[in-house]
């Protein structure tokens, strides 16, 4: 199991909805990742199962899309994971020595957006 390295993506607009579905099919184009995942495909996402990672289903918690050709964070893209890791949508299944590096991710997203990460708030 892993989290993935910090990219320090270029944020999208705070106003781009979000579409998980259509993201994940411009992020396997942009990355060349149409028959397999790879490392391009793996920056999008805040976690993958290290074990399994030639399979698209290990493969956790995107966050960018592409705009313009480049990977972006995006904002509501990076809120939805936060409430996840809140029990949002039935919350997500992650090893416990994981949770910690993946919310320490998720809060530097944040930190740019100018907000807290939910599971910091009052």
């Amino acid at each position: 199991m892993a989290v993935t390295a910090f990219q320090d993506l270029p944020l999208a607009d705070r106003d781009r909805e979000w579409d998980g579905g259509a993201a994940e099919s411009r992020v396997r184009s942009w990355a060349g990742a149409e028959e397999g995942p790879n490392e391009k495909y793996r920056d999008a996402h805040v976690w993958y199962d290290v074990d399994a990672k030639e399979n698209f289903g290990s493969y956790k918690m995107l966050i960018a899309d592409v705009i313009d050709g480049e990977l972006h964070a995006v904002p509501r893209g990076v809120m939805a994971a936060g409430a996840v890791m809140q029990g949002s949508r039935g919350g997500i299944d992650l090893p416990t020595r994981d949770i910690d590096r993946v919310r320490s991710h998720l809060a530097k997203y944040y930190d740019a957006m100018g907000d807290e990460p939910p599971w910091e708030r009052d």
